[in-house]
């Protein structure tokens, strides 16, 4: 039996993702964690899909990404892949699969792609992590660079306030930036900096710049999906536009259907056999 071929969508690459900047189009990403949502949402056309390490909070109910290990990125990243056609799928090498030891980095990202059959990694961090990103590459993975507020770093930083507001840090951001363009990234992901310095980035660079609380100066934009459903109604930074009120509209249905239960008026007689 023959495949109409008109019925499978354009895969979206790394390469797709460069001329998509290059023609001025704006490029959407969020995040999915399993095969249900990430189906729905490669089907209603988002770009490229992040198996987060956030995965840790929505997901887990950790207070922060830190507790997540390889396996379980990894079990996301399967369960993601199953349920998308279209989008570029990246994953989050998580935190203490890669800072330090650029043996165990490459390792790691090769575990995810080998494992999961994504496309991507996603790793935090610039110059410090110069030689991690290298041999990743070094084995033909693509990555996807993120700095700014860096939430496995929230330890060092103390906060999750705006980074680079001073002249010091926002200069050194824009040398890493450059730095992972150099080395061979093929997009970053700045998370929490004064739009300005965004914009500047997106404009210097030729990849892709999609931010997150980073103002509308760059190249995309990305979101928590559990956040801008407003699944995860306990975080609203100045950034998030929530979408819709999942939270509600859950907690009401499951209400109904233990009133229903309750009642004996759920199974009805059309409803059994």
């Amino acid at each position: 039996m023959s495949t109409n071929t008109q019925d499978i969508p354009r895969k979206v690459t790394t390469r797709r993702l460069v001329e998509m900047k290059q023609r001025g189009e704006k490029i959407s990403m969020l995040t999915s964690y399993d095969y249900s949502m990430a189906k729905i949402v490669d089907e209603a056309g988002v770009d490229c899909i992040l198996v987060g390490d956030s995965a840790s909070n929505v997901m887990a109910g950790n207070m922060t990404t830190l507790p997540i290990t390889l396996d379980q990125m990894i079990y996301h990243a399967k369960s993601v892949m199953k349920g998308v056609r279209r989008a570029l799928v990246v994953v989050d090498l998580p935190f203490g699969s890669y800072q330090g030891n650029s043996k165990e980095a490459l390792a790691s990202a090769i575990r995810i792609m080998k494992e999961s059959h994504a496309e991507a990694v996603k790793i935090e961090g610039g110059s410090e992590i110069r030689e991690s990103v290298e041999r990743i590459l070094s084995a033909g993975i693509p990555v996807m660079g993120h700095l700014g507020l860096t939430p496995q770093s929230i330890n060092k930083f103390g906060t999750y306030a705006v980074r680079a507001r001073q002249e010091e840090e926002a200069n050194k951001l824009l040398a890493d930036a450059h730095l992972l363009e150099d080395i061979g990234c093929f997009a970053i992901v700045l998370e929490k900096i004064p739009a300005d310095l965004a914009a500047r980035v997106a404009s210097e660079l030729t990849i892709p710049i999609i931010g997150i609380g980073a103002g509308s100066g760059v190249d995309g934009q990305v979101l928590v999906i559990h956040d801008m459903l407003g699944i995860n109604q306990g975080f609203s930074p100045r950034f998030l536009r929530r979408y819709a009120n999942m939270a509600d509209i859950m907690h009401d249905a499951i209400q109904h259907y233990v009133a229903d239960v309750k009642s004996a008026d759920f199974p009805n007689e059309s409803e059994q056999y």
